[in-house]
């Protein structure tokens, strides 16, 4: 006689009890919600950076911004954990995926409050093709408020440390002696030779670029901290399949 376990286990093997083939059955550990939603994050930080390269007249300069770069990162971490939650892997590192958030948010912050505003004193306002508005509204608006939602909707808490906070810095630390030495680099007068008023030697010398290096950097760091400490409080919605346990996430260190 055949043993029913043994038999029901052969069967699982190839159909369900319908005769649906295993195959065409979603396993239990994939995500397919957050994996669409992460691809389409990645995509439209893509997008962005696509159509600013198209409306370039120089692509150098364009690759010399944070807001590139920093979408550049979120349009690899993104695809990265959407192939991950697709094919039910484990997580990405808290440490990766809060970085993409920490300077995607820098991105938008800085631009809707600072280089947006001119009462700043440090506003970058000019006219835009279409097609740079687009890119625009993409790279400042769209990846920064998606990557948020993404991190509240379909990321359990818990996962950042506060030793992330001081970690993550490490990029926006060493982009000012990048942003320094490239403008040292190009003769003066050149276009875009800083990329961001605030870090325009030629406007308000090395002592205030260091001024401004230093308010900006305790802005990050305290900004860095808030996603920490939010973090931790902000609530777990529990019983949904799509939304993502963080790997490593262990006490407030």
């Amino acid at each position: 006689m055949t043993d029913p376990t043994t038999l029901s286990a052969a069967r699982r093997g190839t159909s369900d009890a319908a005769g649906v083939p295993a195959s065409a059955v979603v396993p239990a550990g994939r995500r397919p919600f957050a994996a669409a939603f992460r691809a389409l994050v990645a995509l439209a930080a893509l997008t962005g950076i696509v159509l600013d390269t198209i409306d370039s007249d120089d692509v150098g300069r364009l690759f010399s911004y944070f807001t590139i770069q920093s979408n550049i990162l979120v349009a690899v971490t993104f695809a990265w954990a959407a192939h991950r939650a697709w094919t039910a892997r484990p997580a990405l590192s808290p440490r990766i995926t809060g970085a993409a958030l920490l300077y995607i948010s820098i991105t938008g912050l800085v631009f809707h409050f600072v280089l947006s505003n001119d009462a700043s004193g440090f506003a970058m306002t000019s006219q835009r093709t279409p097609l740079e508005s687009i890119a625009n509204q993409l790279l400042h608006t769209v990846t920064p408020l998606a990557a948020a939602l993404d991190w509240l909707l379909l990321t359990a808490p818990a996962g950042f440390l506060l030793r992330h906070a001081w970690q993550w810095l490490v990029y926006p630390l060493l982009y000012l002696p990048f942003a320094l030495v490239r403008g040292l680099l190009l003769a003066p007068g050149t276009e875009g030779r800083y990329p961001y008023p605030f870090l325009d030697v030629d406007l308000h010398g090395y002592d205030g670029i260091a001024v401004n290096a230093v308010v900006f950097g305790l802005a990050f760091y305290v900004l860095a901290l808030a996603l920490v400490l939010l973090d931790r409080v902000r609530p777990h919605l529990r019983g949904s399949r799509n939304r993502i346990s963080p790997t490593g996430s262990g006490p407030l260190k």
